[in-house]
Formats: structure tokens, C-alpha cells, sequence
């Protein structure tokens, strides 16, 4: 598993938390529940849980980068996407805020609007500058 596709199955848990308001753990077992013990699943497993636990300090720093927009008015996946990747950027320091960046941008094209990419670019360059 590379450590985008850990990214994917971490964004797709949180969406199915967040919409089918189904348990952390619960969902965490239904992605996870195929392969082995590797350090992706680690990682899909602590960007969840880290995630979600990091909601409120995210959304402080993510609210003000949104100029004329809300995080509520926010297409749901581009919420989670942002809020994934300040976790990622303030707490997994070995990894560039490059990449953290990038990854989320391609997550975004691939999973939301025709302009999320860009919108996710733009907060997340702010966030980090």
C-alpha cells in the first residue's frame, strides 16, 4: 500500500464517519479489514484518529484562510480533505508540507468539485506560508 492509497482509505473513512456517522473504530475495521499489519495501515489509522481529534484546532486554523466562504458552506469532501492535511502538516513533520500539499490537491480533483484542487491548494499554501 503507498502511502497516497493510505490517504485515500483515510479520506473515505472519515467521509463514511462524518456522513454515515458511523464509529471511528467501526469504520477504521471495515477500510482496514483487508491486507496485512503494515505501516500504511498504521498511518490510514492515525491520520483518522488524529483527524478527528484534531477537528476544532484544524478548523481554527483552516476558517480564516477561507475568503468568502465558511467551513460549513464547504463542499464536504474539501472539509475533510483540509482538515486531514493541517493535521498532517502540524503533526507528521517528516513529511514535506510539499508533499502534504500535493497529495491533498490530488485528492481533492479526484474526489470533489472541478475547482476543489485549486481552492485546496490555495488554503493549504496560506496555511503553511
Amino acid at each position: 500500500m503507498t502511502r497516497r492509497y493510505a490517504r485515500e482509505l483515510a479520506l473515505q473513512t472519515l467521509y463514511s464517519v462524518e456522513v454515515g456517522k458511523h464509529d471511528p473504530a467501526f469504520a477504521l475495521d471495515q477500510t482496514l479489514s483487508h491486507g496485512d499489519t503494515s505501516e500504511q495501515r498504521m498511518f490510514v489509522r492515525e491520520l483518522v484518529l488524529g483527524t478527528l481529534e484534531h477537528v476544532a484546532e484544524s478548523d481554527a486554523l483552516i476558517a480564516p484562510l477561507l475568503e468568502g466562504w465558511t467551513l460549513e458552506r464547504l463542499p464536504l469532501l474539501d472539509r475533510i480533505v483540509l482538515r486531514m492535511s493541517v493535521y498532517e502538516l502540524r503533526f507528521h513533520k517528516e513529511t514535506p508540507p510539499a508533499v502534504v500539499i500535493n497529495e491533498a490537491v490530488e485528492l481533492a480533483k479526484k474526489f470533489s468539485t472541478e475547482d476543489s484542487g485549486r481552492f485546496v491548494n490555495g488554503v493549504l499554501a496560506s496555511a503553511v506560508g
